[in-house]
């Protein structure tokens, strides 16, 4: 019987960014994908937070009677994965995380902000605008944007896992850093693995945070070695 893996996709993302590697997991794992709410064109009339996507998780795996999974989560949704360890420590076997952003300070919050100007992205990236609208649809990618921002701020403002969070996660976990990733440092990322009890360092060299950029060969191998 193939054990149980579920991709969690990042912000601004959904569960769209999965397909190709979803088939090529599928010849070992059970494998599930899920969009958080407000992405993927689900609808969210509240806030977004790690606190409600982390709920969306469990939720998920409650309704597919799943009674543990081992999860794989890009960015945001590595985050998410632990705070769900933290949530319901049971229901969670492996953590293997990609991009996860650590250093949620005021002031890194209002950096990774800058960059989510809905209509900054829509006059000066056209196409990920483009990409976002479709991927969201019927939803507003600009209200998608806009909720991620004040997310992150929130974040800045407390609304994270503490140092002590962290350690009280006795999942064995695998924190992967992209080697040309602007977004997230490896310091914070080993400043993380070193928090945790059972955490590795994974370098993947030449890619960057976008998770396009990672080769599939290479992300397959990432996470079946695990």
């Amino acid at each position: 019987m193939k054990q149980t893996l579920i991709l969690l996709h990042g912000a601004l993302g959904s569960a769209q960014q999965f397909v190709a590697l979803k088939e090529r997991l599928a010849e070992d794992f059970d494998v599930h994908t899920l969009n958080f709410d407000g992405h993927g064109g689900k609808a969210l009339e509240v806030e977004y937070s790690i606190e409600h996507f982390s709920h969306n998780l469990l939720d998920y795996l409650e309704e597919h009677e799943i009674t543990t999974a081992h999860i794989f989560g890009y960015s945001m949704g590595g985050y998410v994965a632990l705070n769900a360890a933290l949530k319901k420590p049971e229901a969670i076997a492996k953590i293997i995380t990609l991009g996860t952003k650590f250093d949620w300070t005021e002031e890194a919050a209002a950096k990774e902000v800058k960059m989510l100007n809905p209509e900054k992205v829509e006059e000066k990236v056209p196409v990920f605008a483009e990409k976002l609208k479709q991927e969201h649809a019927p939803q507003d990618w600009k209200l998608v944007m806009t909720k991620t921002a004040a997310m992150m701020l929130n974040m800045g403002k407390g609304a994270r896992l503490m140092d002590e969070d962290f350690t009280r996660i006795q999942h064995e976990v695998k924190l992967g850093w992209a080697s040309l990733d602007h977004m997230v440092s490896r310091e914070e990322t080993e400043k993380i693995a070193n928090l945790l009890p059972h955490a590795t360092v994974e370098v993947i060299e030449g890619a960057k945070h976008l998770l396009e950029s990672v080769d599939l060969e290479v992300l397959v191998k990432f996470i079946k070695d695990f």
